[in-house]
């Protein structure tokens, strides 16, 4: 009735048998026209919300998403040789807004191939992506653009670090036996001989910067010379010798950086046992390095403490370490090749080996107060790299190469990512599924297995939304951090390879 009386009124046919009437009929008219027109408003597009202070006054983003997600996609294009940022609607799991009038988004200005790794600083509202090309692209969080280039390294790099000052960025370039140092504030490159360097830590506060080297027992820390100091290279000269145990100095006539090995104090090297990485505690006061051992075809997996005031970079031209860095060395049978603390725990999650020679996958707790073991954990197999608080109580572990450990030789769930409860001391493999059994997996992959999703690469906690996005076998995948089941991910599903996620929007850098 509505929609003909409009379409009389649009059409001028109304009866006028009276001026009244007439009156009160166009009334009528006036009326039904703004109702739906009102309608017509109602049904167009839909903004998204943000507060009229947002949060630490981060700009709102061209994309208008609250909640952002993104992804490094590699083997994009006609030829699959670019590479892409993509970023998803993380609240609501969607490629799109909510209106799908624009129906992805993405990071401005980028398309370098193989972006392998995303150091991201939601803080600081930018991040760093990492290209297997050796490309360093910074990304503007508040844009959503490429702002720049961080640099280029000689090589493929197997490990960056990199501050939040953002004043150094270093990096481990094994294939060339080079430990690179960036210096934004000389705008320079120093590339120190370090053969075989795999590994590279830095604190924070751009203050202490370790380095590791495969296969080896030994620890090497990047150390300032001081400025305008002239080095001789010649004993005898007038000018101070390089620090005599340095195993490098750059640039050979005139030094700014030596790469040297710990020492206790009094010159001797301080040994380890397959050291593969480093966690610096929250207080600023602590190194915390992981001994492989076994895994990494030493001896006996453990952690060393170590005081990060001795290890200061700018302990400038010591002969030795000024002061003994060493607290204790903790024993973890368990493995040790990542770890993660919430200030009164230390997780550490490595590999045991096993009777018939395979590694098992652990998760070992180390109390603080006394620095002694308190629990061991199995967890899923494989190297591990990624550990990530996350909500519900809840610690998040992530590993690579899972198809070939103890787990998949016993018939059992031997997927890449742990779902740790820290209240419970519980800890599931993630998807939860056994295989040969009649629960598969809830989203395969393109290679359609129904156990096995592959490599987890990449992990970012959505905070307050009880998710975790992951990087998993190549493909997008969510997790629900109240009981590990899959969230679905049709949505928000990549074209090429995802190998890393970050939540741009988080609160803190520990998000990612």
């Amino acid at each position: 009735m509505k929609n003909q009386s409009l379409s009389a009124c649009t059409s001028g046919k109304v009866e006028t048998s009276s001026r009244n009437s007439s009156f009160g009929r166009y009334a009528l008219c006036g009326l039904l026209i703004a109702v739906a027109t009102l309608g017509l408003t109602a049904c167009g597009p839909y903004y998204y919300k943000f507060p009229t202070y947002t949060f630490a006054n981060r700009p709102i983003p061209p994309s208008k998403l609250a909640e952002r997600v993104m992804i490094a996609v590699s083997n994009v294009g006609v030829a699959g040789t670019s590479g892409s940022l993509a970023i998803v609607d993380a609240k609501r799991d969607i490629r799109s807004n909510v209106e799908d009038t624009v129906t992805n988004f993405s990071i401005s200005g980028y398309s370098t191939a193989m972006p392998s790794q995303i150091i991201s600083f939601p803080e600081q509202t930018r991040g760093y992506v990492y290209s297997n090309t050796g490309a360093l692209t910074i990304v503007n969080y508040g844009t959503e653009a490429v702002t720049g280039s961080a640099g280029t390294f000689p090589s493929t790099s197997s490990s960056v670090a990199i501050p939040t000052d953002f004043g150094r960025i270093f990096s481990a370039e094994e294939a060339v036996g080079q430990l690179v140092v960036l210096d934004n504030s000389t705008s320079a490159v120093y590339q120190l001989n370090l053969p075989n360097v795999y590994r590279v830590a830095a604190n924070v506060g751009n203050t202490v910067a370790i380095a590791m080297v495969r296969n080896s027992n030994t620890l090497y820390e990047v150390i300032k010379l001081n400025a305008g100091t002239i080095y001789n290279t010649a004993a005898g000269a007038a000018h101070p010798l390089y620090p005599a145990n340095a195993v490098d100095c750059q640039p050979y006539n005139l030094p700014v950086y030596c790469v040297v090995p710990v020492t206790d104090g009094s010159g001797n090297t301080l040994s380890f046992d397959r050291p593969t990485s480093a966690y610096f505690s929250l207080d600023g006061t602590t190194v915390y390095v992981m001994n492989c051992g076994p895994e990494c075809g030493g001896n006996t997996a453990s952690v060393t403490l170590l005081k990060q005031g001795s290890l200061d970079i700018n302990n400038v031209a010591k002969n030795v370490t000024a002061t003994n860095p060493l607290i204790t060395t903790v024993a973890t049978p368990g493995g040790a090749t990542t770890a993660i603390s919430d200030g009164t725990t230390l997780y550490v999650a490595g590999q045991q080996q096993q009777q018939d020679g395979l590694f098992a996958g652990n998760l070992t707790t180390i109390l603080l107060s006394t620095n002694a073991v308190n629990g061991t954990y199995s967890i899923s197999d494989g190297n591990h790299t990624k550990m990530l608080f996350a909500d519900n109580n809840t610690l998040w572990i992530g590993s690579q190469s899972c198809a070939s450990g103890e787990r998949q030789n016993l018939g059992e769930n031997y997927n890449c990512l742990t779902r740790f409860d820290t209240s419970a001391k519980t800890a599931s493999v993630i998807p939860n599924v056994t295989p040969g059994g009649t629960t598969t997996v809830a989203y395969p992959n393109t290679n359609q297995n129904q156990y096995y999703y592959g490599d987890l690469t990449g992990i970012c906690w959505v905070q307050t939304f009880n998710k975790v996005y992951t990087a998993y076998g190549g493909q997008v995948h969510i997790f629900s951090t109240i009981d590990g089941s899959e969230i679905d991910n049709s949505l928000v599903t990549v074209q090429g390879t995802a190998l890393d996620v970050a939540y741009l929007d988080a609160l803190t850098n520990a998000a990612n």
